[in-house]
């Protein structure tokens, strides 16, 4: 699975944050890092993430 978040839609929410704390992480700026590549057993959770999105950013490659 490959993760990515789209940096022009991404607006800072943290709702992936508080779905995947494993995958996503705002830093105190507001800055958002990303495991590009989660392990499987994460799949879930990064989908959730993405639902969660109110910008629809993420994105995901399996």
């Amino acid at each position: 699975m490959n993760v990515e978040v789209d940096p022009v839609l991404c607006e800072s929410h943290g709702q992936c944050e508080f779905a995947a704390p494993e995958v996503f992480s705002l830093d105190d700026e507001a800055v958002l890092h990303i495991d590009h590549g989660p392990v499987a057993s994460l799949r879930e959770a990064v989908h959730r993430a993405a639902r969660a999105c109110p910008t629809r950013a993420i994105r995901i490659a399996e």
